[in-house]
């Protein structure tokens, strides 16, 4: 029997055999449903809810992981999956809930991260890995920037950005470098730094986790910063480079006093912000790796002052990881268990709270997250912008759903992965993605 080999083509498809004979497809058939025939490897199983991944993405939908939905440790596999990143298809678009419109602020970025609105309503941007802080002022009538500038350069890994002192007349911008706090002289309008930054105090840097992101509280007294772990779950007690990490750290606002503010959470240092409602300080969590495609689960929480959160002994609760079993059994019961649970491995990174007023009433007061996407799960999971919604009390109750989603495409490469996200004044929301080197609009436009 002639050995059949397979030759896909533009309609009608058909098969070529080793006489040079064209023969149609349909008479394969039989033999195409079958495993040997199968066109590379199976697709996996759909996902066992609460837990999902890029495939059943989808703006609206609603999700919800509890503590007694986590699975045991190594109930899978640990995955080495990272990214494929590829071009945007020409046809393909982040797809966000009815009534939603999305738009392509502008590509005159490099690898866009943390972007944050100043008070005068420019849109500051974090270009890490040049070095860079950019601005972008305005939205023209076609959604566009109507000007662009570079503000800083020569930083080293700049992400967290904050203004200061709070409210509409600040003095300083301050900047999250990866070693250290830095504050430019600032006044609203300014495209261009007008001095050189001042360093106000060294922060430890090195190993994983690079990314410092800060803000102040609302009277302006303090000043926090998220530094995440060096490594994945080594243990301080035996590993000095982890002194001040895995941990937000609080000083005065000239660097002065630095001290712990909360600890065990392995890396809120893509993530901090103030509820404008209540005060209090949310932070947006990497957990660890290495455990399984579902554990541990990301999160998003308020944060208590002097609080701890388990990394690395222990995660979501008293569950203890078990390459540290038996390690400080003083602290299990220390733990405080997180808001709201996210997929894990999602990178959740950069928060915002809506006090726009275009979106919806219901949205008013509700946390948007980038989730920049997994590489320690199979299949992969994030690579979307997620809505908490706080119910107009400022409090979470665990659920969060999906918002802007199709930076996967079905066969499983990435073109897009969102980093930072922002209110602009206008109350549409800007989302930076470093993949596609864009930053993307949504706005509402109703029914």
């Amino acid at each position: 029997m002639p050995v059949v080999r397979l030759r896909f083509a533009a309609l009608p498809i058909v098969a070529e055999n080793s006489m040079k004979k064209l023969i149609p497809l349909a008479l394969f058939a039989p033999l195409l449903t079958c495993p040997a025939f199968a066109d590379g490897p199976a697709s996996p199983p759909p996902p066992k809810a609460p837990f999902t991944d890029y495939r059943y993405e989808k703006p609206g939908t609603t999700r919800k992981i509890t503590p007694q939905d986590l699975p045991a440790p190594y109930a899978t596999k640990s995955a080495t999956n990272g990214p494929h990143v590829v071009t945007r298809p020409k046809n393909v678009w982040p797809q966000a809930p009815a009534g939603f419109k999305v738009e392509l602020y502008t590509t005159d970025v490099q690898e866009p991260r943390l972007i944050l609105a100043a008070p005068n309503g420019d849109f500051f941007v974090a270009e890490t890995h040049n070095g860079d802080i950019k601005v972008f002022r305005g939205i023209t009538a076609d959604g566009k920037p109507q000007q662009t500038a570079t503000f800083a350069t020569g930083l080293t890994e700049p992400y967290g950005i904050a203004f200061y002192p709070p409210g509409p007349n600040p003095q300083y911008v301050y900047i999250g470098d990866t070693d250290a706090v830095l504050r430019f002289p600032y006044h609203n309008g300014d495209l261009k730094a007008t001095g050189r930054p001042q360093q106000l105090t060294a922060l430890p840097s090195g190993g994983a986790h690079s990314t410092r992101d800060l803000v102040f509280s609302p009277d302006g007294k303090r000043l926090l910063v998220g530094v995440g772990s060096a490594s994945n779950a080594n243990d301080p007690d035996t590993h000095p480079d982890e002194k001040n990490r895995a941990d937000i750290l609080v000083m005065n606002p000239d660097g002065s006093a630095m001290h712990v503010y909360a600890y065990g959470i392995r890396n809120a240092g893509g993530g901090l912000a103030i509820n404008p409602k209540t005060g209090e300080l949310w932070c947006s969590v990497n957990e660890r790796d290495q455990l399984g495609d579902n554990l541990v689960p990301d999160y998003i929480t308020h944060v208590q002052e002097g609080g701890f959160y388990g990394w690395p002994y222990y995660y979501i609760g008293g569950n203890p990881d078990p390459r540290l079993k038996g390690k400080h059994p003083e602290l299990k019961a220390k733990v405080i268990v997180p808001d709201v649970l996210l997929q894990p491995h999602n990178a959740s990174l950069e928060l915002a709270f809506y006090q726009g007023q275009e979106f919806p009433s219901e949205y008013q007061g509700d946390i948007f997250s980038s989730q920049h996407g997994s590489w320690n799960r199979d299949p992969r999971a994030g690579y979307e912008v997620i809505r908490i919604p706080l119910h107009q009390t400022g409090r979470a109750s665990g659920e969060y759903e999906d918002f802007l989603t199709g930076f996967v495409l079905p066969n499983g490469d990435v073109w897009g992965r969102p980093v930072g996200v922002t209110v602009a004044p206008d109350g549409s929301l800007l989302v930076t993605d470093d993949a596609s080197n864009s930053i993307w609009r949504v706005r509402y436009g109703g029914k």
